[in-house]
């Protein structure tokens, strides 16, 4: 029997050229958005022809992977730190096309069975996991740090202390999690994408899954617009280009997530010190920067600049009530409104979880002599931002109740308009 039957047009070809074909995009785009994401911030600048190892680190973290800091300042003095953050630029666009190129075979199709996905799904696999595997193997390097001059450097001097640091990736763990990061996007696309054929015992879940999880992709990249039209206000018109797209394009979906969350009511817990700092808006630093731990959440935001925080409930409102009309237009009609806000809180909730998850930022770097502590702020430091997770997916869930509510009766009384229109 040839590829084309008489129930519809012909089978997909996805062999192992597509699947390359798609890994290969992934990480063109990724390794693309990340190198001039990093040329913006200075990173050519590094020493030793760092800036392929630094790129590479770069790329590990965006599939989640961490970075472990290490060091050698002999037997009178010791190195420690540690990085965990994920650049989300890169991130977003290395996700978009795995995505566009795992669901451009299976177009125009209403059903495909389980053993064609999971098998197009695991030549791609396969492929990625060895992109990653040699990703995490150049992703190491090693810096000799200067003490600089005056009595420190003298230190090191009489001593014959050459502190060097270095970082690398945990290989094990980093291929597991980019795998992991795979299989999530893969499936994520599957489930948003509305031409995308499912299984048979799975097609129930057009009607239930999708329309919420094409309304969550929507929502985060409507999100993502709006920070990248402030954004390039901001560049165009406050100076210091560079770094504005620094964060364009390395750390944008950072930002605007977090202000989604914060918009929504959500307290985050965080601590800057050192050299080290947040990207924009620049006020997120000033809170931060303090003795101790402090509460990062529109009170503190409001208190510390004044300014227009109050937008962000708002911006956060409209999002979320337009994700909901999307996702109840997008539903059959019988659906009531009770499920669609349950829906929608959940599917609201999950999304915050995501956020939470990846949004946040843990990083030290800290340089010891004769173990009398750190060697002051162009040496060591430490950031850090965690959220308030149960408070943050509360919110998430009576955010979403309601939203899903509005969503319902604004697309039941759409579907009434165009309904006495057509009769007419």
């Amino acid at each position: 029997m040839n590829a084309r039957t008489a129930s519809g047009p012909p089978a997909a070809r996805h062999g192992w050229a597509g699947a390359l074909a798609t890994v290969l995009g992934a990480l063109v785009v990724m390794g693309v958005v990340a190198a001039l994401g990093l040329w913006a911030a200075g990173a050519t600048d590094l020493p030793g022809d760092s800036f392929p190892r630094v790129l590479a680190a770069t790329l590990v973290t965006a599939v989640g992977g961490s970075v472990k800091l290490s060091g050698d300042a002999g037997e009178l003095a010791g190195t420690e730190g540690g990085l965990t953050v994920i650049p989300l630029s890169v991130t977003l666009a290395g996700a978009l096309v795995a995505g566009w190129g795992f669901l451009r075979p299976l177009r125009h199709r209403a059903v495909a069975g389980a053993p064609e996905l999971a098998g197009w799904a695991a030549r791609i696999a396969v492929l990625w996991l060895l992109a990653v595997l040699g990703l995490a193997l150049a992703a190491r390097h090693t810096y000799e740090l200067s003490l600089g001059e005056g009595p420190l450097g003298d230190l090191g001097d009489l001593f014959g202390i050459r502190p060097v640091v270095g970082f690398s990736t945990d290989v094990a763990p980093t291929v597991l999690i980019g795998l992991v990061w795979l299989a999530g996007v893969l499936l994520v696309a599957l489930m948003v994408a509305r031409g995308a054929p499912l299984p048979a015992g799975l097609l129930r879940l057009r009607t239930s899954l999708r329309p919420a999880a094409y309304a969550m992709v929507l929502l985060l990249l409507a999100a993502v617009g709006i920070g990248l039209v402030i954004a390039l206000v901001v560049a165009a018109t406050r100076g210091h280009p560079a770094d504005t797209f620094a964060v364009i394009l390395l750390g944008l979906p950072n930002v605007v997530w977090l202000a989604l969350t914060i918009g929504l009511g959500a307290t985050w817990d965080g601590r800057v010190e050192g050299p080290f700092g947040l990207p924009m808006p620049h006020v997120l630093d000033e809170v931060l920067r303090t003795p101790d731990v402090s509460a990062l959440n529109l009170g503190t935001l409001t208190e510390h600049d004044g300014g227009k925080w109050w937008l962000l409930p708002v911006v956060s409102a409209v999002l979320l009530c337009a994700a909901a009309f999307v996702m109840a237009a997008r539903s059959p009609a019988r659906v009531r409104a009770w499920q669609h806000a349950v829906n929608m809180a959940v599917a609201l909730a999950l999304t915050v979880l995501m956020i939470c998850l990846m949004v946040r930022i843990s990083a030290r770097v800290g340089l010891s002599l004769l173990g009398i502590g750190e060697l002051g702020e162009g040496l060591s430091g430490q950031v850090l931002l965690r959220p308030r997770l149960w408070g943050a997916l509360g919110l998430a869930l009576l955010w979403g109740l309601a939203a899903g509510f509005a969503g319902a009766f604004l697309a039941r009384a759409v579907r009434r308009t165009e309904g006495a229109g057509a009769e007419r």
